[in-house]
């Protein structure tokens, strides 16, 4: 079981400029939406920005079964 902290903490150490929120979208610690706010994520695409995610995230990953993302620069919120 992850609590959604650890995936906060993970992603705002990895994104310090990022406004992040990690929900447990069904109380089991294993199904998580994460909305990720950062400037590092200008000029990328859709495909690129999940997987500076799913980098930041590959310690915990065996402990994610499924994982809805949202990534937006600020200006794009």
């Amino acid at each position: 079981m992850l609590d959604p902290q650890e995936i906060r903490c993970r992603l705002e150490d990895v994104f310090p400029d990022a406004t992040v929120a990690a929900d447990d979208t069904t109380g089991a610690g294993d199904h998580f939406t994460v909305t990720v706010v950062s400037d590092r994520f200008a000029g990328k695409s859709l495909v690129e920005r999940h997987q500076m995610v799913y980098g930041a995230l590959s310690a915990l990953m065996p402990r994610i079964h499924a994982l809805q993302l949202k990534t937006v620069t600020s200006s794009e919120r």
